[in-house]
């Protein structure tokens, strides 16, 4: 159960897609957007599981066309904390991580 999980929210998609919408709820194209290099068919999966698993919320507003916007459940505001720490200890590790990855590479 907790690899199922866990592949699911440590996929790159879906931290960049979490940590978007901590700031605020997005539009789908503001979404993008804000990502980047994410494709269209990626954003919507990523999106449609992390609904699926209750981190995030859509809204469908009656507009012509119709608006969609995202936001993060109340699951997914409680996943923001522990997520927070990863990414503290990923950007105070990474300098040593890309040496031990550089030493691993010319020692292969």
């Amino acid at each position: 159960p907790v690899r199922n999980v866990l592949d699911q929210l440590a996929d790159k998609w879906s931290v960049l897609i979490v940590t978007t919408l901590a700031e605020r709820p997005h539009r789908f194209g503001e979404l993008k957007r804000a990502i980047g290099d994410i494709s269209q068919r990626m954003l919507t999966q990523t999106l449609r599981d992390l609904q699926a698993d209750g981190l995030v919320e859509r809204t469908v507003f009656p507009t012509t066309p119709p608006s969609v916007e995202y936001r993060l459940s109340p699951m997914g505001q409680s996943f923001l904390k522990p997520l927070s720490a990863l990414v503290e200890w990923a950007m105070a590790n990474q300098p040593a991580i890309r040496e031990a990855r550089e030493t691993f590479a010319k020692a292969a």
